[in-house]
């Protein structure tokens, strides 16, 4: 039974036609672009924000106390450790970059044909997240999404698997150029001043707009590279 699990997580499937991968390019735009639709879509972005802030405070030897994410799309992750140094700067950094290298990470498993393995680790790491998470929202927000890639996984078929798992690639490399753009924008305006690029710009004495810069650089050349992996150019 073990054996024959192993080969189905991880095996490889078939891709799909460049139609199906365009389709679900289309598709993934259509919930990044328009604003009611991004107002819903956004929290996937955030959980992908929070988580990759968890994911790294946990690397770097911090110890992570809970993620909260609220219905506003905003998130807080808090950890404890040393206020300053290179795990805080790579916790603080790692927000605004995590949706979009997640993405180009699936893109990577794609063009490798690897559409159930990523499926499960998307299922796995959600599963991780889960027990960090400190509120009732943050609760709902992820048992939803793990559940819709636990429901796809087991019930369907490989071709809805397959365009299911490219259309959130393709989300994640999409929805990942938008927020930093945002951030920009709210501080513009004299909002956010406690922001992901002001906290690195204190921890580093580097100005926020070269922190913003490393966040379009990192976005944009996910979304190159990672569209190009997934239409095979």
């Amino acid at each position: 039974m073990s054996d024959v699990l192993g080969s189905d997580v991880f095996g490889t499937q078939p891709a799909p036609e460049l139609w199906i991968v365009i389709a679900t390019a289309v598709v993934a735009l259509l919930a990044v672009a328009p604003r009611p639709a991004w107002r819903l879509s956004r929290n996937a972005v955030t959980i992908a924000h929070e988580g990759g802030h968890g994911l790294i405070a946990l690397l770097t030897g911090r110890r992570l106390e809970g993620i909260r994410l609220h219905s506003d799309t905003s998130g807080l992750t808090v950890s404890r450790g040393k206020p300053t140094g290179l795990g805080m700067i790579l916790t603080a950094a790692a927000g605004y970059t995590a949706p979009s290298l997640l993405g180009l990470g699936g893109a990577w498993l794609l063009t490798e044909h690897r559409v159930t393995l990523l499926l499960w680790l998307a299922t796995a790491l959600l599963l991780a997240m889960l027990v960090m998470i400190r509120n009732a929202y943050g609760v709902l927000t992820v048992v939803l999404t793990g559940a819709a890639f636990l429901l796809i996984s087991w019930l369907t078929d490989p071709a809805v698997q397959s365009a299911f798992a490219y259309t959130v690639v393709w989300f994640l490399l999409l929805g990942g150029v938008r927020p930093a753009f945002e951030l920009q924008a709210k501080r513009r305006h004299g909002g956010a001043p406690d922001s992901d690029a002001d906290q690195l710009s204190r921890l580093t004495h580097v100005p926020a707009a070269l922190w913003f810069f490393l966040f379009h650089t990192v976005s944009l050349c996910s979304l190159i590279g990672g569209g190009r992996w997934l239409l095979g150019l």
